[in-house]
């Protein structure tokens, strides 16, 4: 069983709590820890060996990979994709197109420009977390590189997440960092931690990319999908992608899961990868229509995540801020005529509480770290247009109420 870290521990060099590590060794000097530091402005967690049933021997250079990309109706997107995937350098050992019921000529599109692209043409739209399951399951490579249809690559990319990959016997997840395709000195996603709220404490979340820590890799708390390096059979041993989320915060929930089992997640700093127009009707990066979708799915999705997978001692601990974040969230909503989706975003939670069960019985079983070792209390992370104004003073009255109410809530959260 894993045990708290000594109190005699050298403090973590990152955010000055407690040293340690999931087994209940000291971490290194060098090292950090794995205590969330509630007022850090994102997370670090341990660099230390994990339980030894985690452990993979380590190769000294990447076996072939296969590279699987998800598709729903990207005919435009495609061809970038694509483009970048054939020009990789590195071990790729097949490409596959995993196609969710596409009738904007995809297919069409990949059989005249790209013979040699493999293609699983699928019947039905079960969101991007279903087509990478049935990618995972379709090829056969230790290692897959998975990929929206929106990413381009850069040619030595494949090689510096492999690298990344076979550093450590413990890794699961290599993320690398992506850039805007139109603001290219932006940085999108970086990397994250788990938020108590069950949101996404992003890193560098539209960060200047000069301003960005870069040239190292990263233990972050949860990776962003857009384009992963995955160690394949760990994924699909902790369950996979969970398809009932369909899309926003999938991510999350495998991410969350993955550490539960005291697997590592890296974000390689050095890798870039450009991020074109996002999904059509739910992204949002910026104006005044903020997606009705994704308001629906923010409703549902991230109290799935919450049932999913923290302790009920967690959840009784939040539950003050989760109360107050929900109304923040519901009087959005209303100011957006969006009240509809949010109402049907709970309504779709309760309909999806059997399976709930199931899948919170299956977390249990395989769960070795508690939730107080890896949730933050912030930052509570907005898109810069929905944070001007009388909104920013919110946002920020908010961000600092939660982190204060999270280091009192954390030492009795389970």
């Amino acid at each position: 069983m894993p045990r708290e870290p000594s109190a005699s521990a050298a403090p973590c060099g990152r955010c000055g709590g407690p040293a340690g590590s999931c087994c209940g060794r000291p971490s290194r000097s060098s090292g950090t820890c794995p205590i969330a530091c509630a007022t850090a402005k994102w997370c670090v967690l341990r660099t230390s060996s994990c339980p030894s049933d985690n452990l993979r021997p380590m190769s000294a250079s990447p076996a072939p990979i296969c590279v699987v990309v998800i598709n729903h109706n990207g005919r435009d997107h495609l061809s970038h994709c694509l483009d970048s995937v054939l020009a990789l350098e590195g071990p790729v050992e097949r490409v596959l197109v995993v196609d969710n019921a596409s009738d904007d000529g995809s297919l069409e599109l990949i059989a005249q420009r790209y013979p040699g692209v493999e293609v699983l043409a699928r019947d039905k739209n079960d969101g991007p977390a279903g087509a990478r399951n049935a990618g995972l399951e379709r090829v056969n490579s230790e290692w897959v590189l998975l990929l929206d249809n929106d990413v381009i690559l850069e040619q030595d990319c494949l090689l510096r997440l492999a690298a990344a990959a076979t550093s450590r016997p413990d890794v699961a997840l290599v993320q690398p960092r992506s850039v805007f395709d139109t603001e290219r000195e932006r940085v999108h996603y970086d990397g994250g931690a788990p938020h108590f709220l069950g949101l996404v404490a992003l890193r560098n979340f539209y960060s200047p990319l000069d301003k960005a820590a870069a040239g190292s890799l990263v233990e972050v708390g949860t990776v962003i999908s857009l384009a992963l390096l995955v160690h394949r059979r760990s994924v699909l041993a902790c369950g996979g992608f969970d398809p009932d989320y369909f899309i926003l915060f999938e991510d999350l929930d495998l991410s969350y899961r993955l550490r539960l089992e005291g697997k590592s997640l890296l974000l390689d700093e050095t890798t870039l990868v450009r991020h074109r127009g996002g999904t059509p009707q739910l992204s949002f990066r910026g104006g005044a229509d903020y997606p009705a979708q994704r308001i629906f799915l923010h409703s549902r999705n991230r109290w799935l995540f919450l049932a999913r997978n923290l302790r009920a001692r967690t959840l009784l601990v939040s539950l003050p801020g989760l109360l107050v974040y929900e109304l923040v969230y519901f009087l959005f909503a209303l100011g957006q005529g969006a009240a509809a989706p949010w109402w049907r975003g709970k309504r779709d939670f309760l309909r999806l509480l059997p399976g709930t069960r199931i899948r919170r019985r299956q977390t249990a079983a395989r769960r070795l770290l508690p939730d107080r070792w890896l949730l933050v209390g912030g930052p509570l992370v907005v898109t810069p247009d929905l944070a001007r104004g009388p909104r920013a003073l919110l946002q920020r009255a908010l961000d600092l109420t939660l982190r204060a109410w999270w280091l009192l809530a954390r030492p009795l959260a389970g």
